[in-house]
């Protein structure tokens, strides 16, 4: 018979805001399900990111379902994992872990939630040429999300080049050589040629706040799509905004990776329009715009 009631939680830094409890705990309710989500804050526990294996090992052994991931363990927990899915090892970052018979199983749902959400808010943007801020776990799962939308080019930027340039040739052997480059630094250049921005650092969120680039590199010819949704509006957003850009803020990408969550925590099929709405309604009530 499938389970009823199920204990789950999300391990990362400075995760105080996240809506991920009451988005899961809202679906289970109206699926009749007991659902319990529990935050698991390595800073709160005073713990380094390296610890993350500790804390997977621990969940399990206390009788959790599942566990999110979040920054900055996204790629750090993958050596403590039995075993990983397809596209998460594709990806090298890991942001659901689901335990099963004991083994603790590695899945990535970030590249389909950004993938629908982009869909979804930026349905005509031209992809030819787009730049993106950041190449840690989540950087990793958007920019293939970019690339399976049918981006012509993305170029990366990380404050750890060899980092970009690690993931650059890795979306080069994944979606063929040019498709990917690293620059080394964010230049006006890059940007006044470009279609689009990508910002998946966590700089703008809530214990991060500012911009992840100089404002004057903004100009009304790009669009912007954030993966930050803690807050939604972000200063990266309102700034772009301002300036007359179509942006995409991060809330979409939370409620559809959430909802693939919960489908693999739950073997139930969401409502991720639902969840989305969840998602709307619960910044929103935290004060920020929607």
């Amino acid at each position: 018979m499938p389970k009823e009631s199920y204990l789950v939680g999300l391990i990362g830094s400075g995760i105080g805001p996240s809506l991920s409890p009451a988005l899961h705990e809202r679906e289970a309710d109206r699926q009749g399900l007991r659902l319990v989500y529990r935050l698991i804050d390595i800073d709160a526990l005073g713990a380094s990111p390296e610890a993350v294996g500790d804390l997977v090992r621990a969940a399990r052994d206390l009788g959790f379902d599942g566990l999110n991931i979040t920054h900055p363990c996204k790629q750090l927990v993958m050596e403590h994992l039995d075993a990983l899915a397809p596209q998460a090892e594709a990806l090298g970052a890991v942001n659901t872990v689901v335990f099963e018979d004991g083994r603790a199983v590695g899945h990535n749902t970030d590249v389909t939630g950004f993938a629908a959400s982009f869909a979804r808010g930026l349905p005509d943007a031209p992809l030819e040429r787009v730049v993106q801020l950041g190449a840690g776990g989540a950087g990793a799962a958007v920019a293939h999300a970019t690339l399976t939308l049918g981006a012509g080019r993305v170029t990366v930027v990380d404050a750890l080049p060899e980092r970009a340039e690690a993931l650059a040739g890795s979306l080069n052997r994944a979606f063929g050589e040019g498709r990917a480059a690293a620059a080394p630094d964010r230049h006006a250049g890059l940007f006044a040629g470009a279609d689009g921005i990508v910002h998946a650092t966590p700089t703008g969120m809530a214990a991060h706040p500012g911009l992840p680039l100089p404002a004057e590199l903004l100009h009304s010819g790009l669009w912007v799509a954030e993966v930050v949704y803690r807050p939604l509006e972000t200063e990266l957003l309102r700034t772009a905004r301002a300036l007359g850009c179509a942006t995409l803020d991060g809330g979409g990408m939370a409620a559809f990776q959430a909802a693939d969550a919960f489908r693999l925590f739950t073997g139930r099929e969401p409502d991720a329009a639902r969840m989305l709405a969840d998602l709307t309604e619960l910044a929103g009530a935290v004060g920020a715009p929607h």
